[in-house]
């Protein structure tokens, strides 16, 4: 993530800088007007460039999961590149405004010189404007509500989904107010590029092309309470379904209004375009899914995404494999995906965290699963029963270990504390985790 955005900023930073030597060469101005033209430029340009990216990634692209690290990485990265862009438009708001402070301070003089335009394109230009500083005036409150964790789903999704519509009127402002000699050279052929792909991005946002290439529609054929917070759901697909990989995870509509959420499919892919899904109650939509579900209605699937996979479980390292409550989802599926050939599992340390373990639903599945794969040791940890995992223990056992995998799916708490005790082991360890934060 981190080295796409720095990359394109600093892309973006090459171009602008190459047009602005040649901008600023033989003007007749003052220093500080000159400052505050460039400021406004590149401040615009990093905007438009990350809004870019940021719709660009919002469609989903499987092809940049292999690179990004997993779909999970896919939608941190837009988050990421969502709250920069909007955050350098505000910054290029407020470069706009500071042409009141030079003329107190320094006065008219030696302003830079308003390229003229004739006619219509004049007019569109202001209207460009217009656009562009109510936009950003929009899209600030839509940060501010996509960080207010405690904002309702739902209306955030409706909100949310006007975001193409103000994207446009941010690349609108952007192609008519940049500067006419940018389209002469690299600054202008990146913006124009940058713009193209997000302008695409955003027209099949608002057609409802996200995914449809990936989705196959179905009907629920059953819906089991297994716990009083966890439901499973069996979905049955049609031959557009592609099958997935053990560990993998899709996007579920069960109702259009709602819209579509992500869960990991909790089972091998058996060939027969079934699929099922552990659903915890987590959340206002989640936790009134049992009652409003029923056997025969519809549902589209779209995917399969990620990269938690047990194919890219490296043999000659050491395997830990923790789970922690409906975490516990891709290691069934994992462990259901071993059970044709016993021979293939490798060695692990499976580690699943619980509430209660003589409540917990998965415990019998998992020691019966693991009671055919004698090279994967189970340990079930009850938090009721006063055994909780110990990050530290975990990690003193890694240290005798040359290299080690730890591949993990769970609280965001438990996966801190494993990754603050591995910190300094001194080992080679890698650790997996996939985070279903899409908002």
């Amino acid at each position: 993530m981190k080295t796409l955005l720095a990359g394109l900023l600093a892309v973006v930073v090459a171009a602008w800088g190459s047009a602005a030597v040649v901008g600023v060469a033989g003007v007749d101005a003052h220093p500080l007007w000159l400052a505050r033209q460039q400021a406004l430029f590149l401040s615009g340009y990093l905007s438009i460039a990350l809004m870019s990216l940021a719709m660009v990634l919002a469609t989903r692209p499987g092809w940049l999961e292999t690179p990004l690290g997993g779909m999970d990485r896919v939608y941190r990265t837009h988050k990421w590149a969502g709250i920069l862009g909007v955050a350098f438009g505000a910054l290029h708001w407020l470069v706009e405004m500071s042409d009141d402070i030079l003329k107190s301070t320094i006065g008219r003089q030696g302003r830079v010189p308003k390229e003229k335009f004739a006619g219509g394109f004049e007019i569109a230009r202001d209207l460009a404007e217009e656009m562009g500083e109510w936009a950003i005036y929009a899209l600030l409150a839509m940060l501010a509500i996509t960080l207010w964790k405690k904002f309702p789903y739902r209306p955030w999704r409706a909100l949310h989904r006007a975001m193409p519509v103000l994207y446009l009127a941010v690349a609108f402002h952007s192609l008519m107010l940049a500067p006419a000699d940018y389209w002469s050279g690299p600054a202008g052929w990146m913006l124009g590029t940058l713009v193209g792909v997000g302008v695409a991005s955003a027209v099949g946002s608002l057609s409802g092309l996200i995914g449809r290439a990936r989705a196959a529609t179905g009907e629920v054929v059953a819906i089991e309470r297994t716990a009083p917070d966890v439901t499973t759901v069996r979905c049955r697909l049609d031959r557009s379904w592609r099958g997935h990989r053990p560990g993998q995870f899709a996007f579920v509509t069960f109702h259009p209004d709602e819209g579509a959420h992500p869960f990991t499919i909790a089972g091998a892919d058996l060939g027969n375009r079934s699929v099922s899904f552990e659903v915890k109650a987590l959340g206002d939509y989640t936790r009134g899914l049992a009652q409003r579900l029923q056997a025969g209605q519809p549902v589209r699937v779209e995917g399969p995404y990620g990269r938690f996979d047990i194919a890219r479980c490296d043999r000659n390292a050491k395997q830990v494999w923790v789970a922690g409550g409906i975490g516990v989802t891709p290691f069934l599926a994992w462990l259901e995906s071993l059970q044709a050939d016993p021979a293939r599992a490798p060695e692990a340390e499976l580690h699943y965290c619980t509430r209660d373990r003589a409540a917990d639903p998965f415990v019998a599945r998992l020691e019966k699963l693991c009671a055919t794969l004698p090279g994967v040791g189970l340990t079930v940890h009850g938090a009721r029963q006063g055994d909780l995992l110990d990050a530290d223990t975990l990690a003193t056992s890694l240290r005798s270990a040359g290299s080690a995998e730890v591949w993990f799916c769970g609280p965001r708490g438990l996966a801190d504390a494993l990754r603050g005790a591995f910190a300094g082991i001194g080992t080679r360890l890698r650790f997996h985790q996939e985070a279903f934060e899409m908002r």
